[in-house]
Parts: C-alpha cells; sequence; structure tokens
C-alpha cells in the first residue's frame, strides 16, 4: 500500500507504507541523507527511523537548522547523563530533567558527591568514550505503569514524579543507548557518534522543578556544536563576555555596588553617577529639541491609583505594599498613572496636543532573588519614560517622531538594532476593536516607512501593543531596552479628555516611550558593550594626571584646576610610584588620556600626552590639550 508525502515546496510523493524519515531524505539525495538528523510529520518532531503509516506533510531536520541544533544539543546531554552513571553508579545518580537552552543545554542531577571543574573534565573524557562506541539511539513506547515499575526499580523519585504529573492520555517514551535509558519525548540523533563537539562548562545549585520548597540538585550546564571550530569560537566568545562582566567591571572601575541589606537595588558610586548623569543629560538634551516637558511623580500613591490603571489586576504580584493612616498605598512598578494624574490636573484642549511629558522615574518591581543579576535584572531601578497624549490623527506622526529620535540616539553609541512588533497578550484589558486599531497602527507606521520588523505574537503590554528596540552589542548580544506601546485603554480609566474643535469632550491616545528602559540596566549593557572603556564624552574620568615624582605635584594641581576651569574631569595620582606602575593603573581604570608631568613639561607649561589604545601621542600645550579633548566630548564620538 502506497502513502502521499508532501513535502516543504509543495510537491508531492508516493511512497511504501512503512518508508521511514532516513529513506525519505535519501530518495530526494545522497547529500540531504547525509545531513539529516530527524524529521517533521505535519509539524510533529519524529526520529530518522520513524515509518510512516499514512499520508502527510514531511519535513527533513538537518543539523544547520535552530531545530537540528537543538536536537543535537538535547541528545548531548543525554551522553552526559549516560556518562555521569557510568562514573558513579546507575543508583548512585538521580536524573531530573536535561533541556536545551539558547547556546547550549543543562542536566539536573541528584547526586551526594559535590562535583568539581576535575570531575566535569572526568565526565568529558567518558563522554568522548561513549561518541566512540557509536552506540545507537532507539525510541520506545511503554505504558504509565511499565514507565513506574521501570524509575521504580532505580529508585528515581524524581522521573516518577515527572511520569506521575503527564498527562492521562500522555504517550510515554524512552530512550536507550547501549546501558543507558532516558525518559524522554524526543527526538534525538540516530546514534552517540554523531556527536563531534561539546564542552561542560560549570556546576552551580537549582532547586528541583524550580521550588525553593523542593531539594537542591546539580545543574551542569554545557555546550555542543557540530564542528570544532563553532565550538572554539564560542568558548572565545564566553571569555570575551566573562572579561566584559559589567559585574566584574563596575567594582573595578567603581562605578555601582550591591549590598546585602538592599538586595537587587544598585548604589550608584560617584564614577557611576556621572554615567548616569550624563545618560540623562544627553537624553535631557535630545528630547528638549522635540517639545517634551520633564515632571517629577511620587514614589508612592494609594491603592486606587492602581486599581484604576489596571496594575492591580495585571500585575500586583510583582508590587510592593505598605499602610499609611489604616490605607494600602504601593512603590509605584510604572511611572505612567501619575503622568495621566497630571493631564487630568487641568482641562485640556486639543490645541494642546500633542503633550509629551518624560520623567526620569524610580519604579520598585518585586523580583525572585534567583533572578537577580547585577544592572541587568534588579527590584528599583530608573525608567527614562515618556508619555504623549495625542489625538488619533497624530498618532502615526509622534510614532514616527519617537523611532526617529531613538534611531539618533542609538547611533551615538553606535549601536544596531532590531525591532519587533509585539501584539495582545492573553491578561489584556479592553475590546478587540482598540486593540485592532492599536496594532494597525503600529503597523501601519512601520510599513510606510520601510522599515523591517518581525510579529512577536502575543508579547505586548497588557494595555497596547508595542515596538520593542533590539540592541546588539559589540559581541552581537541581543538586548531589549527602547520601546514605544500604544494605548486606547488606560486614558479612558482615568477618564481624561479634551475639548476637541467642535467643543464637545473626547479621549486622548496615550503613547508610552522608553529610549534606555531601564538606565541601570542601560549602563550594565553599556559596560559590557564597551568593556569598561567608555567613549569620552561618558568616561567618569576624562584625563588623569601622572607626575612623575613628588617635585612636580604642585604643577600637576596648576594643571587639574586649568583643565577643571574648562570643564574637564581630571583625577591626580599623587601616589609615590613609579610612572610605569601609574600608567599601568590608569589603563587598567580605561582613562581616556594620561597626562605625564615632568621637568620639561613643567618648564614649557604643557603636559606629554597618552591616549588609551593609541599610546605616545607627544607633548601638547594646556591650550592644545583642552581644545582636543572638548571636541572629542562634543562630537561624542
Amino acid at each position: 500500500m502506497e502513502i502521499q508525502v508532501t513535502l516543504p515546496d509543495g510537491s508531492n510523493r508516493r511512497y511504501p507504507q512503512g518508508t521511514t524519515i532516513e529513506q525519505i531524505a535519501e530518495s530526494i539525495s545522497i547529500g540531504l541523507k547525509k545531513n539529516a538528523i530527524a524529521g517533521k510529520i505535519d509539524g510533529k518532531p519524529v526520529d530518522l527511523n520513524y515509518a510512516l503509516e499514512a499520508d502527510g506533510r514531511v519535513e527533513i531536520v538537518t543539523l544547520d537548522s535552530h531545530n537540528g541544533l537543538d536536537i543535537y544539543r538535547h541528545s548531548t546531554a543525554h551522553l552526559m547523563a549516560q556518562a555521569i552513571k557510568r562514573i558513579y553508579g546507575q543508583k548512585a545518580v538521580k536524573l531530573g530533567i536535561g533541556p536545551v537552552i539558547e547556546d547550549g543545554f543543562y542536566y539536573d542531577i541528584d547526586i551526594e558527591k559535590p562535583l568539581t571543574p576535575d570531575d566535569l573534565a572526568a565526565i568529558e573524557k567518558e563522554m568522548a568514550n561513549i561518541v566512540q562506541e557509536n552506540l545507537p539511539i532507539m525510541r520506545r513506547e511503554v505504558s504509565r505503569e511499565e514507565a513506574v515499575r521501570i524509575f521504580e526499580e532505580l529508585e528515581d523519585p524524581l522521573k516518577l514524579e515527572l511520569i506521575r504529573d503527564l498527562p492521562e492520555d500522555a504517550v510515554i517514551s524512552i530512550y536507550d543507548q547501549g546501558e543507558f535509558f532516558d525518559l524522554c519525548r524526543g527526538p534525538h540523533l540516530p546514534s552517540t557518534g554523531r556527536i563531534k563537539a561539546f564542552k561542560l562548562l560549570n556546576v552551580s545549585g537549582a532547586y528541583w522543578r524550580g521550588d525553593s520548597n523542593n531539594k537542591m540538585l546539580q545543574r551542569i550546564y554545557g555546550t555542543a556544536f557540530p564542528k570544532q571550530a563553532q565550538l572554539e569560537e564560542h568558548l572565545h566568545f564566553l571569555e570575551e563576555a566573562k572579561k566584559r562582566d559589567h559585574r566584574k567591571l563596575g567594582k573595578q572601575l567603581e562605578l555601582f555596588m550591591f549590598s546585602e541589606e538592599a538586595p537587587g537595588m544598585p548604589f550608584f558610586l560617584p564614577k557611576g553617577m556621572t554615567i548616569r548623569t550624563e545618560l540623562e543629560n544627553f537624553a535631557r538634551e535630545m528630547q528638549g529639541k522635540r517639545g517634551y516637558d520633564e515632571v517629577r511623580t511620587p514614589l508612592m500613591m494609594n491603592r486606587r491609583v492602581w486599581e484604576q490603571s489596571g496594575h492591580w489586576d495585571h500585575y500586583k504580584d510583582n508590587m510592593y505594599f505598605t499602610n499609611v493612616d489604616d490605607t494600602m498605598y504601593a512603590l509605584k512598578p510604572m511611572n505612567c498613572p501619575g503622568h495621566m494624574l497630571i493631564f487630568k490636573n487641568k482641562l485640556r484642549s486639543y490645541r494642546d496636543l500633542p503633550l509629551r511629558i518624560s520623567e526620569f522615574g524610580q519604579v520598585h518591581r518585586h523580583e525572585f532573588s534567583g533572578a537577580l543579576n547585577g544592572m541587568l535584572r534588579v527590584r528599583t531601578f530608573c525608567q527614562d519614560d515618556a508619555h504623549l497624549f495625542v489625538l488619533p490623527s497624530q498618532i502615526e506622526e509622534e510614532i514616527g517622531s519617537i523611532i526617529e529620535l531613538i534611531d539618533n540616539m542609538y547611533q551615538v553609541f553606535g549601536f544596531e538594532y532590531k525591532i519587533e512588533l509585539s501584539t495582545r497578550p492573553e491578561d489584556s484589558m479592553g475590546s478587540d476593536e482598540l486593540w485592532e486599531e492599536a496594532e494597525r497602527a503600529l503597523q501601519n507606521v512601520l510599513d510606510r516607512r520601510g522599515i523591517d520588523y518581525r510579529i512577536n505574537e502575543g508579547d505586548g503590554a497588557f494595555y497596547g501593543p508595542k515596538i520593542d528596540f533590539h540592541i546588539l552589542d559589540a559581541l552581537k548580544r541581543s538586548w531589549q531596552c527602547g520601546t514605544i506601546q500604544l494605548d486606547f485603554q488606560m486614558p479612558r480609566k482615568y477618564d481624561l479628555t479634551y475639548v476637541g474643535e467642535d467643543g464637545e469632550k473626547h479621549c486622548p491616545v496615550v503613547i508610552h516611550r522608553a529610549v534606555y528602559g531601564s538606565v541601570d540596566r542601560f549602563m550594565g549593557m553599556l559596560t559590557e558593550h564597551y568593556a569598561g572603556a567608555f567613549p569620552l564624552w561618558l568616561s567618569p574620568v576624562h584625563a588623569k594626571l601622572l607626575p612623575v615624582s613628588e617635585n612636580y605635584i604642585d604643577y600637576a594641581f596648576e594643571v587639574k584646576k586649568s583643565l577643571e576651569d574648562a570643564g574637564i574631569r581630571v583625577e591626580i595620582d599623587i601616589r609615590n610610584e613609579k610612572l610605569g606602575y601609574k600608567i599601568r593603573d590608569a589603563e587598567m581604570m580605561k582613562v581616556p588620556y594620561m597626562l605625564v608631568l615632568g621637568e620639561n613639561e613643567k618648564n614649557s607649561g604643557g603636559v606629554s600626552v597618552r591616549k588609551r589604545e593609541e599610546g605616545d601621542l607627544g607633548a601638547k600645550s594646556i591650550r592644545e590639550i583642552v581644545t582636543i579633548i572638548k571636541e572629542e566630548i562634543d562630537a561624542k564620538n
């Protein structure tokens, strides 16, 4: 009996019933058979040896696809689990879950011995042995009763819990490779010999199923690539990322700190505050040219404000509350309700619109302690928020102007970026008609300007769809920063009105907008993007004066005053150390200009200039170096 197979290009082929995915790949081309590692039938992933019994749409999954790489890495997670069981014993190791994650995989295991880097090396060695054995990886389906019996014999409570929580009608499958087997829905590579390049990266603690009430397991992270060269490139990337870690650089460069007394809440040190102030002033300057008015709203407001805005229903689990005079108040997680109240403060006319108000507003959001990550994931941060109250006819022009503002600001930092249009989420508020109108308006702005974007289904804010800007940093990592959100809901919630040309009251539309997003997170990201070597205009110290001995300290203070009078941020290294040591220290602190002061410089009334990453620029007069530094600051290069 024959079946009909539809291929991705729309063509149809007929095969005998029972033909496998691998045989279909071979019938198309020998090269495809060689690269094939799995398949999809009507969108469902299956193994290469899966036999087709009925008509269907068939796609061959190859290693150079995203799905293919995920399957490759998931098979490597099983390879690691087999190696661990071989080394430490079948019953000594209880296996939790081993999913694929971005750029790799992990496996949670329950084992008494705390694993060290030396243990990871031994596991890697055994993994290589199993690869050499080229064990076939085979799927078998079992009944729930059989699955329970198998893992009871292994005395593995973690797998028994997973089986217990599966839906009643779930198909339960086990994958075998040699003496090893694991509960898994698959698919997997055909054999262990197909795995070519892998590396175990580190081990950490993780609560079983992410619940702090459960047992702490050991989580082993690893990565795998089809080629050794790809693995080495990735490991180099990880090393570079480690060097750029903003937490390490923040401490080294004295930018910010954290304390157990305020977990997840950054302390800005003087140098970090200088950078933050420069970022805020840059945004103020750009917004000032575009008709924004800056405001400041309270950190804490009455519960009814948050009920009215919709935050109570959609966001209260992430908010902090306190009672004042028997009334519940909340620390603000967002600035928008305060801006709604400012708009409502007086009668507005259509002539007042668009009204653009901005705020560097401090917000508080509860994050689980395990999710905190330096400046990138905190519990309090400053948003560079703005809300534009507009007529419906002004929506597209104002959004276009915001896109231009974000583009101009990102160009100064040298950022490339990608754009996503995020649509209505499940927990949204408001009517279908208003959501459709809002989504259509955002799409029209992007389409009419010929901007490339992708749709991110269901990731909008609860009150409206949004355009998100994803910055690519120096390591090509993506960071979501800027956002534009179109909101027909909140102005109605607050009963906002303006008097129209017809003398009647109408409801404005609100555009929520941020460029940095979180100023704190943006700073953490910038620290990693520049590897701590900030451009001159952002650098906490523009120039460091390095007197070659104590004899020139007085002259150094004279130079310092001249530079400070010109608006240049200066430090002096007056330590009784050799010049080479002072230069190395200034380089470690990523100072852009080092000005050396000795006998010749004192006699000529000048300085000898060294520039970060360029070296010796020779002797300059005070006026010359001031001009050079000022021009570079003004250019924001």
